[in-house]
């Protein structure tokens, strides 16, 4: 492990994502009320409007037209002295069923966990609340009759509403957690303020201490139509903080059932991908998954500043059958684009070792796509932003059938215990050979492998002379199938005044070819 002197001094431009949505100059955590309504998809989220602390929680909000641009809007539901804004999400109420706009209209209503404060006569409590808009999400009202559902219990959060359509009713169905039972809570409304309890889910074995930031869709699988249930969960101390899981199944209109042993499988194997949850009403049946790019384990100490926590690339899922269980395959959505030319390396051997490539990977985004052979070698793969004895090893091991991302040679990684680790999965080579996908930011690697159906994910802090690209192997020689390198364009957030820690536009720099 390595460690930069300077790491605070260019934190604030260095570190920045320059294809990933952070806020301007304060604190965020989860991705809230996931919508796409009249053209636009909204993003609201956890945030601190007064600072880079866990505190204060409100909902920020941005929006965008491809879910790569973003566009920041005013804050839209802030806290006040008797409640903080948690988690929840945003429906578009068509047909009004809840009365909280004029006849004929559409409103916006967002579902949200009411986090009472000791000012409140609700003190202790976390209750599921509303408020509504009527411009397009840019002003919100809170109901007056809030909270709508109250447990009476300390951890009743994270409502994911959806609507139902059954074959003989259709209604509103709201999926929250009792966090530390753990156990998924189902209710049902028809006008989003009246709710009836349904049932409830837990695992079969348990996973995790305590569940968060629970939804529930369904998508087509070779013409059959199964749910998906994701979980986000806060780990076992030592196991890892927080992370993601879902289950498959059935959903009747009033419980899930999980089908396959075991009931569950990673979200994400990486770090930092929590509190992902899906866009709700998206275009032409397509399923969105939006992650924050973070873990509780070192969320409040990452070396970034004047901003704190990063949102994950949006991703398309779809729902697979092999022959032991159903699986999700994750794709960047599309529309990322290319700020010069691709550069490709092709039918090359990779004897034991480093070998650096005559390319670079500074600060700026790239797509990194990678095809190889294992050959002899016990463990191969790619060295990214390398430099010395520093980078980040995105390998495979052969022996294990494992795919691993080690960031405990990454750079700027001393200020958690926790954060310089080798993250695993397992995967299988696919006629001999492993194929992946690397999204590249100045802070962070998304490793997709086998065409999406492993992901890792984890944020990296690299120091700002740490450029190289390598490939290596270990124990026997390993061979290079194909290897292309493409810098993407960079896709900064459109903020009304920009902060004077944003950093420029700067001029893509091209690789040279690699020889062959």
């Amino acid at each position: 492990m390595t460690e930069s002197p300077s790491a605070a001094s260019f934190a604030r431009d260095a570190y920045r994502p320059r294809m990933h949505y952070t806020a301007a100059d304060t604190w965020i955590n989860d991705p809230n009320g996931l919508v796409y309504a009249d053209g636009v998809y909204h993003l609201f989220y956890q945030t601190n409007p007064d600072g880079i602390d866990h505190a204060n929680l409100s909902w920020g909000h941005a929006v965008s037209t491809d879910l790569l641009h973003w566009r920041d809007r005013p804050i839209a539901i802030r806290h006040d002295e008797h409640e903080e804004i948690y988690s929840g999400s945003v429906v578009v109420d068509e047909g009004n069923t809840s009365g909280l706009g004029p006849p004929g209209s559409s409103p916006l209503v967002a579902v949200y966990t009411s986090h009472y404060t000791d000012r409140s006569r609700y003190r202790g409590i976390q209750a599921q609340s509303l408020a509504s808009s009527l411009d397009g999400g840019e002003t919100w009202t809170r109901y007056a009759g809030n909270p709508v559902l109250n447990r009476g219990s300390a951890d009743f959060r994270d409502p994911k509403v959806f609507r139902y359509r059954g074959e003989t009713a259709e209604y509103w169905v709201m999926a929250a957690v009792e966090a530390i039972d753990p156990k998924v809570v189902f209710y049902r409304s028809d006008d989003l303020r009246t709710w009836t309890y349904l049932s409830h889910f837990e695992a079969a074995e348990p996973v995790g201490r305590s569940w968060e930031c629970p939804d529930l869709f369904p998508l087509d699988v070779d013409g059959d139509l199964a749910w998906v249930l994701i979980v986000n969960l806060l780990l076992k101390d030592g196991d890892g903080g927080s992370a993601g899981v879902y289950f498959t199944g059935d959903f009747d209109g009033t419980s899930f059932t999980a089908t396959g042993t075991p009931d569950w499988q990673w979200l994400d194997h990486g770090r930092d991908y929590y509190a992902t949850v899906s866009y709700s009403n998206a275009p032409d049946g397509r399923r969105i998954l939006l992650g924050w790019m973070n873990n509780w384990d070192y969320a409040l100490a990452i070396p970034t500043s004047p901003w704190r926590g990063a949102m994950a690339l949006p991703r398309e899922v779809s729902l697979h059958a092999d022959d032991r269980r159903l699986f999700l395959r994750q794709r960047v959505v599309t529309g990322l684009d290319p700020a010069g030319p691709a550069h490709a390396l092709e039918l090359h051997d990779i004897p034991e070792g480093i070998h650096r490539l005559p390319a670079d990977c500074d600060d700026q985004p790239y797509l990194v796509e990678a095809t190889f052979a294992a050959g002899t070698a016990a463990e191969f793969g790619l060295v990214l932003r390398h430099d010395g004895d520093e980078g980040t090893r995105i390998g495979y091991r052969a022996l294990l059938g494992e795919l691993v991302l080690d960031r405990t040679a990454s750079g700027h990684a001393g200020f958690s215990p926790h954060f310089p680790v080798a993250d695993t999965a397992p995967v299988a080579l696919i006629d001999g050979r492993l194929q992946v996908q690397v999204y590249l930011d100045a802070s962070s690697v998304e490793v997709f492998a086998q065409d999406g159906r492993v992901t890792i994910t984890d944020q990296i802090f690299p120091n700002p002379s740490s450029t190289g690209l390598a490939v290596y192997a270990v124990a026997g020689t390993a061979h290079l199938i194909s290897l292309t390198v493409t810098p993407l364009a960079a896709t900064p957030v459109h903020r009304d005044q920009p902060t004077a820690e944003e950093p420029s536009h700067r001029v893509q720099r091209r690789l040279p070819r690699l020889p062959l």
